[in-house]
């Protein structure tokens, strides 16, 4: 495997190492649960956050939701239709449920993205899409310069949702429907550390109310905007 910085699309010990150690502590935990996917690793634990908190944390949401862009910096009108901010790392709020996210996972603090909030009304999605970045995309080179390849993502439901806002991977025909307080977690990377195409997943169409999330990436190396 190599540990060249620059090659964020093949196998990695650096990676492999880090989905050792997050998958060791998840695995200890008996408040967490791994969720049958033979060709993902993905765990979930209910009641992560409280009803108090998720409220606090949609309506921080509410405040500063603007319409959500495609990574590149692009808007695009139908393959991602929420809302979205990043959340201020210096609330008190954001900051302890940042801390809470390293607690559980062991992933260091400095290797974590901002904590993103994401509203999705009834009719919006975002369509099927990896978290790891693609090497051959534009933004690579600056990605690779700022904490290089995601490793693993961090996904907490604010809300319960009437009908639809399933988080749905379907390479692995599955899907999580929105439980409020919940922490959905999985290893963007196979155990080699090389992207994993398994982990391609989807925000699928609200039906029926309105779907709030938490996002938090976390990259291989330390992060910096």
């Amino acid at each position: 495997m190599t540990d060249m910085i620059d090659d964020g699309g093949t196998a990695s010990t650096i990676r492999a190492k880090i989905g050792d150690t997050v998958r060791a502590k998840l695995d200890r935990n008996p408040m967490v649960s791994r969720i049958d996917a033979p060709d993902l690793e993905i765990y979930g634990r209910h009641g992560f956050l409280s009803a108090e908190e998720c409220e606090a944390l949609r309506t921080l949401i509410d405040a500063d939701a603007q319409p959500s862009t495609l990574f590149s910096g692009s808007a695009n009108a139908d393959y991602r239709t929420s809302h979205s901010c990043n959340l201020s790392p210096y609330d008190p709020l954001v900051k302890s449920i940042s801390d809470r996210i390293c607690a559980l996972t062991g992933l260091p603090p400095e290797n974590g993205e901002t904590l993103q909030g994401q509203r999705y009304a009834t009719g919006q999605e975002y369509k099927a899409h990896c978290d790891y970045f693609p090497v051959t995309a534009s933004y690579w080179p600056a990605m690779m310069k700022t904490g290089g390849q995601r490793s693993w993502t961090a996904m907490i439901y604010l809300s319960p949702v009437a009908v639809g806002g399933e988080t749905h991977f379907p390479h692995c025909e599955f899907m999580v429907p929105p439980v409020e307080g919940m922490i959905l977690i999985w290893n963007n990377m196979k155990a080699d550390g090389a992207p994993n195409p398994m982990s391609l997943h989807a925000a699928r169409p609200v039906e029926s109310g309105i779907k709030y999330v938490v996002t938090k990436w976390f990259r291989e190396r330390r992060w910096t905007a």
